[in-house]
């Protein structure tokens, strides 16, 4: 396993690295919903019979001075950031498998530790989002490197600038973010993807919400970060034709991650209203 978790035996509080990494304002709202989403990872990582397995996410919750009561409550959120943990990760595995020497671009990356759960050696693997929150990634994880961090918002094409050319084949992730965002910005980012990386064969996985759970449907303890969902879809074939010169795979709906967790979902899961409100993964290709 990768030697990835700074040696460090300081306990952050999270004012402290809110302060150290920028405004209040910066680093509240989408940035500070990848603390709940980190916990959800430890809370499941140790249990007796967890579902996945983030090491790296007990170490830094460990050392993180935070109130998690909110996280804690908030069974929808967790239930839904497993489930995709399972599917996302089932998924990449299965990408490097058949590409061993990819190039894998985890756009809004967060706290996320994918690449320590999948890692084969050989791929390299860029992490990269805002300078605010790459600042706090910093103070927990050493990436150099295979694994880079590049501080950026992936709406600015510096980021595919800095990594430049690549050879071979690349994955794009973007997990929990396009319900965030706007249309336009989904398409500027499709948009740097697709030209600065047209010679590749580029493949995407993108998380994405329906308009109805986007309307109607609150998570508590990311409503209470002051993040608000603002984007949803019904297909990612609406995802896909915002660039002209990418195109739609297939949609693989969260239940497939429910369904490892609570099997009862291998009967309400083939329910279509269960499927359609389930957040999905859509498969493009550039």
């Amino acid at each position: 396993m990768i030697d990835c978790v700074r040696n460090c035996g300081d306990k952050f509080h999270m004012y402290d690295l809110i302060r150290d990494a920028g405004e209040k304002k910066n680093i509240s709202g989408v940035p500070e919903t990848m603390i709940q989403t980190l916990y959800a990872r430890a809370k499941e990582s140790k249990k007796k019979n967890h579902f996945i397995y983030d090491e790296q996410a007990i170490d830094i919750v460990s050392r993180l001075d935070y109130d998690f009561s909110k996280a804690d409550k908030d069974m929808k959120m967790s239930s839904g950031v497993i489930a995709r943990t399972i599917m996302l990760d089932k998924m990449v595995k299965e990408y490097i498998s058949k590409h061993p020497e990819a190039t894998v671009i985890n756009i809004a990356c967060g706290m996320d530790t994918r690449v320590y759960r999948v890692d084969n050696a050989k791929i390299r693997w860029y992490n990269i989002d805002l300078p605010e929150t790459i600042n706090i990634r910093k103070r927990f994880l050493d990436e150099e490197g295979r694994i880079k961090m590049i501080a950026c918002s992936a709406m600015d094409e510096k980021w595919a600038d800095e990594i430049g050319t690549v050879e071979g084949d690349i994955l794009v992730v973007i997990e929990g973010l396009t319900m965030y965002l706007s249309e336009s910005d989904v398409k500027k980012i499709l948009d740097i993807i697709s030209g600065h990386f047209s010679s590749n064969n580029v493949t995407l996985f993108i998380e994405f919400m329906s308009p109805f759970v986007v309307k109607r449907i609150k998570e508590k303890s990311i409503d209470q970060s002051g993040a608000k969902f603002t984007w949803g879809v019904a297909s990612g074939k609406e995802i896909a034709a915002l660039s002209e010169k990418i195109s739609f795979v297939e949609d693989r709906s969260l239940v497939e991650g429910m369904e490892v967790m609570y099997p009862v979902y291998k009967v309400i899961g083939k329910i279509k209203p269960v499927r359609n409100i389930s957040n999905k993964i859509t498969v493009l290709k550039n």
